[in-house]
């Protein structure tokens, strides 16, 4: 285990939280918003990240931050293709994920693992301590409905399409024009 820089102590009460968050501001950000109602709870919450865009601890100074080793380093981080990143990341960051959840239950009992949905490694993980895990997903409720939608796109024939074709096939499908799903989905521009 890494460096832990400690900002408060866990209570006995098994009351201690775990929280995983991919290193994305759309996903650090609603991780550390339930982090923030959880502790209002009286959680006590340690937040697990990458070194790779880790989270501003001066903000949350009653929080446990533990860094963890992403094997990234600024110039070797694929940011242009995020499948190779998120693949990158699973593969990189099971092991030392591993042996901090393990220092930390040395410390005492965890009462639960929440992790971003992209961490597809952490509940074989979670499964191998007994530590009970939920998931927490980031994405909005186009994302949603995109993925919802996606069976019945390459039944209809719609899918697999590259470029405008696939604009224009989901603004068919889902009702918007094109400028629209452009906003909603920048990635196709």
């Amino acid at each position: 285990m890494e460096e832990q820089e400690q900002t408060q102590k866990p209570q006995a009460n098994n009351r201690r939280l775990v929280l995983f968050p991919i290193p994305a501001q759309g996903h650090i950000n609603p991780m550390l918003q339930l982090a923030n109602i959880l502790h209002s709870r009286g959680f006590s919450i340690t937040i697990i990240h990458t070194h790779f865009n880790a989270p501003a601890k001066s903000k949350h100074p009653h929080f446990t931050f533990l860094p963890i080793s992403d094997g990234l380093s600024p110039t070797k981080a694929p940011m242009g293709n995020i499948i190779s990143f998120l693949t990158l990341l699973n593969s990189n960051c099971v092991a030392p994920f591993r042996d901090c959840l393990a220092g930390l239950l040395a410390d005492g009992p965890i009462a639960c693992l929440i992790t971003d949905a992209l961490w597809h490694f952490s509940q074989s993980v979670a499964d191998g301590f007994g530590i009970p895990r939920i998931v927490l997903r980031t994405s909005s409720i186009s994302s949603f409905l995109v993925y919802a939608a996606f069976p019945t796109l390459q039944e209809m024939g719609y899918l697999p399409k590259q470029g405008v074709g696939l604009l224009s096939s989901l603004s068919f499908f889902l009702g918007l024009s094109g400028f629209e799903l452009l906003f909603i989905f920048p990635c196709m521009n």
